[in-house]
């Protein structure tokens, strides 16, 4: 038991191109893109330049919520609107489907459990093996003053100029004037006008699935499967992955970006750029049998015959040939000399794959 691997994903970006929450306040809001990506600029600033004690990254998907609510979304709209707007990485249900074969297989995403319960319904991956974020929009109330106040809040929100995050920011005087006063308007909004609403409840109430929620969802899952964090190989994307990838990292485990934006590559091992999942499957093959080291070796030599050398699946090997040639997806281990460099190729990737939009996001 000791020695089983266990493989753990977040779902928005390596197994979908969905940002479900980005969707949802484009489709239902006015102005909805800027919303949701200036209060993501919010909560990058809050969780990982400032630290804010108690703030974790991920909240935006609580943030959100009472703008969603005056705007008429409510569980069901949430649930359908996730079904029909589902977009797979092409070769996520495969590899979803070898990789839960081959090994203990979970899901900790920050994404809103609609979205994942859609999911799990699509691929067949088992929802009680998945950790998001649960809310249920239906019980916040909110008086006919309250949304006439929170769409007056909207419409100031999106009047405001987006964040600019400054190269090695860490505290608010590294921000010019004009973002220091956006912030500090935002702080007023979230945390003393809108928190003492009736909707405000939300901000106290939902515990988005982000920064050391899952942390603490890899430690849960060890728990109870009774194995160390050195078994655990780790697959995300951004921000909310930061916390887990430092906790597999730190235990010996295997972290992987998969088309991560900077905070990943920052703290991954292993860079992922690819329009399909198959690599995902073939880096878990080898961890499975034969552990971290043996996939750190194998993409050190990242080729058709490295693949041979370290016995990879057979159907594996056959279907990345069938998909790319000789010429496979760049897969890199993660070095300070290459960091720099592959933060760039890799967020460029990731908005090619996933869209500009939603590519920026943090």
């Amino acid at each position: 038991m000791m020695n089983m691997r266990v493989f753990i994903t977040d779902v928005e970006g390596p197994i979908s191109k969905n940002d479900n929450a980005f969707e949802l306040s484009c489709s239902f809001i006015p102005n909805g893109d800027k919303l949701f990506t200036l209060i993501s600029k919010y909560d990058d600033v809050i969780a990982d330049v400032l630290r804010r004690p108690g703030y974790k990254a991920g909240n935006t998907l609580k943030l959100i919520l009472p703008f969603l609510k005056a705007y008429g979304v409510i569980n069901e709209k949430m649930q359908k609107f996730s079904i029909n707007s589902m977009l797979l990485v092409p070769g996520a249900i495969d590899t979803l489907h070898f990789i839960s074969k081959i090994m203990p297989s979970f899901i900790v995403s920050t994404s809103y459990e609609h979205y994942i319960r859609a999911l799990c319904d699509l691929t067949g991956f088992p929802y009680e093996n998945a950790y998001c974020t649960r809310v249920d929009i239906d019980k916040y109330l909110m008086s006919e003053d309250e949304l006439i106040r929170i769409k007056e809040l909207r419409k100031e929100i999106v009047s405001m100029p987006m964040i600019e995050i400054p190269k090695g920011a860490s505290s608010l005087d590294d921000f010019s004037q004009r973002d220091r006063e956006v912030i500090r308007r935002l702080d007023e909004i979230f945390w003393d006008e809108i928190l003492k609403m009736k909707c405000g409840a939300a901000l106290i109430e939902v515990k988005p699935v982000g920064g050391e929620d899952k942390a603490s969802a890899i430690l849960d899952i060890i728990s109870k499967l009774g194995v160390s964090v050195h078994n655990v190989m780790y697959v995300g994307d951004s921000i909310t992955d930061v916390q887990a990838f430092r906790l597999v990292k730190e235990g010996g485990g295997l972290a992987i970006s998969f088309n991560g934006n900077e905070y990943a590559i920052r703290e991954a091992e292993i860079a992922i750029l690819s329009d399909n999942t198959i690599v995902t499957s073939i880096l878990a093959d080898v961890f499975n049998r034969l552990g971290k080291k043996s996939v750190i070796e194998m993409v050190e030599e990242w080729s058709p015959s490295a693949l041979e050398r370290f016995n990879v699946d057979s159907l594996l090997r056959k279907r990345i040939l069938e998909l790319y040639g000789e010429k496979f997806p760049k897969v890199e281990v993660i070095t300070p000399k290459n960091r720099e460099r592959l933060s760039i190729e890799s967020s460029a990737f990731r908005k090619k794959v996933r869209g500009e939009a939603i590519g920026r996001l943090g």
